[in-house]
């Protein structure tokens, strides 16, 4: 070997590759592609949280019907405070599309959905139970029926079990 091949052959393994080594070292190279993520088991949810998980979807709908309700009363209507109209309806529907996500969680049997569905039937136990004192029962009655049904399949054995096992599952 030669002194000029040598040297012509040194040039040409150093001169991109070196430049490149030195890119990457400076700017980090490209990643290598991920993994496969593995493949997530599903259990079936029990009977008790599919019946809550719809009872939550029919509360959601009456908040996403009542928004509407109130969003056709104030573009129709004269609202003294056309701001706070229009806050109604948006809270109303915000409300909504939250119980609708929820109802999604406990048809997963997600452990996140669980807490907002007892904090929110909490809530409408208030509000029902405002508007049965205030001479509305036709209101109040069904709410606290559905608030009642709500608690009691979330309260179920075979529901709490289901969560129990979800929060213990093999990634913990």
């Amino acid at each position: 070997m030669t002194q000029e091949s040598g040297a012509a052959g040194r040039r040409e393994r150093s001169g991109p590759q070196r430049r490149g080594n030195r890119v990457d070292r400076l700017l980090g190279g490209a990643a290598d592609q991920p993994a496969p993520a593995p493949a997530r088991d599903r259990a079936e949810a029990p009977a008790a949280v599919r019946r809550a998980a719809l009872v939550v979807a029919l509360e959601a709908a009456l908040l996403l019907g009542g928004a509407l309700v109130l969003l056709y009363l104030t573009v129709t209507g004269s609202p003294r405070s056309t701001s706070n109209a229009v806050a109604e309806v948006v809270l109303a529907a915000l409300f909504g599309a939250v119980t609708a996500a929820a109802a999604i969680g406990l048809w997963r049997v997600s452990p996140w959905a669980r807490g907002p569905v007892v904090a929110l039937q909490l809530i409408l136990a208030a509000l029902a139970y405002t508007a049965f004192t205030a001479g509305r029962p036709e209101f109040g009655i069904p709410v606290l029926v559905l608030v009642a049904a709500e608690l009691y399949l979330l309260a179920t054995p075979e529901a709490r079990l289901a969560y129990f096992q979800r929060s213990e599952g093999p990634d913990r």
